[in-house]
């Protein structure tokens, strides 16, 4: 410990470290990184192959190391641990929960009444879909979490897999959203509990120092109230820091075609959780970018999704081949996830075909998570204005995934 630590800080770091030495599990690193900006590199260093296609004498070869180091971030075979009416499930790495490769997006009741709420979660867990994920923050006033808690009343409490979020970083607060969102899902645990929407480098500071969300957390678990511990990000940054501070279970970040062959975007975060032992959720698996000026819009959404059948297949496909990805989470729209359960139902790992397909089709996209990226490199950032100001929730940044 640095010696000009305030006397109060510096116990609750050893505090951390007694928790590291106690239980190898959680081994948070307290060394001056939970407070402090780390030095890994640039999720920006690599430069994705497909810019440099632009130079025609450069493309053939370009193309071939291209694809050679695309292949290297695919799953070496086919991991489907079952099939459940057709759609495959796989173990959601360490925590060995067995779940669908389609996620129902809780955010998506949003758009439905009760009685359509219900009848989409029955429809979605009748094809094979077991995993359900949600937030307070989805809708407003959580009413995402009270339709989806009873619409799961349908349901056997051990048929399926619940995950929850919170978008507070201090410890008190984090509580608070837990018992709540608790009652209003009708259970008595989660079997993954997450912090919400990580992005800047004040988010790490907050939830991981003193009196920060991750006590809450981790006390939660020993309670049996959650029996998983995870988080989502839309940054490299806050993604790579949560991960080298805290082993968490799961991590829940952007993975699409489209940001991943024009900017590398996720890359990054793959290596780290891999090397973490980390699972990964895919959020956004069906995204293609910022919706161009040039294009008609066809849903009210702040980025553009695929929707024919065979460019939802091609994406989900994608994302759901890269390593450590075991499942992925359509846009919140129920039509969207009937799709991607028909897609998913004849999964088979991306092929060299596949690659061409989504590399011309990226052409056609634009990064929308660039901005948020960004926000990821500054130490604080504004969160009561959304550098999104297309999307149609009015909970500001934490009402994403």
């Amino acid at each position: 410990m640095e010696s000009g630590r305030p006397r109060k800080r510096r116990k609750h770091y050893e505090r951390l470290r007694g928790w590291n030495h106690t239980n190898p599990r959680l081994r948070l690193r307290a060394n001056g990184l939970l407070m402090s900006r780390i030095n890994h590199s640039d999720p920006m260093k690599r430069r994705n192959f497909l810019r440099v296609l632009g130079g025609a004498a450069t493309a053939t070869a370009t193309t071939t190391i291209g694809i050679d180091r695309l292949f290297a971030d695919f799953k070496p075979a086919n991991d489907i641990s079952s099939r459940v009416a057709g759609l495959p499930r796989r173990h959601l790495g360490r925590t060995k929960l067995e779940v669908s490769l389609v996620t129902f997006p809780g955010l998506a009741l949003m758009h439905e009444d009760q009685d359509k709420s219900n009848a989409a979660v029955k429809h979605a867990f009748d094809r094979g879909l077991n995993y359900f994920d949600v937030a307070p923050a989805y809708g407003r006033d959580g009413e995402c979490e009270i339709k989806l808690g009873l619409a799961l009343q349908q349901l056997r409490r051990q048929d399926y897999v619940l995950s929850c979020k919170t978008k507070l970083r201090d410890k008190e607060g984090a509580r608070v959203e837990l018992e709540r969102s608790l009652e209003r899902l009708k259970t008595d645990h989660f079997d993954l509990y997450q912090l919400h929407h990580l992005v800047t480098a004040e988010d790490i500071k907050r939830a991981f120092g003193p009196g920060g969300a991750i006590e809450t957390l981790v006390a939660a678990r020993k309670e049996g109230k959650v029996k998983w511990l995870g988080f989502s990000a839309h940054s490299t940054r806050a993604a790579v820091d949560a991960m080298r501070a805290f082993d968490f279970d799961t991590v829940m970040f952007p993975i699409s075609f489209a940001e991943y062959y024009l900017r590398d975007f996720g890359r990054q975060v793959l290596d780290v959780a891999a090397e973490r032992g980390a699972a990964v959720i895919a959020i956004k698996p069906l995204c293609m970018g910022a919706w161009p000026k040039d294009v008609q819009r066809t849903r009210n959404w702040w980025y553009r999704t695929t929707e024919t059948p065979e460019e939802i297949g091609l994406a989900l496909r994608f994302s759901l081949s890269l390593k450590n990805v075991v499942t992925g989470i359509p846009p919140s729209f129920v039509d969207l996830v009937d799709k991607s359960i028909t897609a998913a139902n004849s999964y088979q790992p991306a092929t060299s075909t596949d690659h061409e397909q989504l590399r011309d089709l990226a052409q056609k996209c634009e990064s929308v998570f660039l901005r948020e990226d960004e926000l990821g490199n500054h130490s604080t950032a504004s969160h009561h204005r959304s550098p999104y100001p297309d999307h149609p929730q009015e909970c500001g940044l934490e009402g994403w995934v």
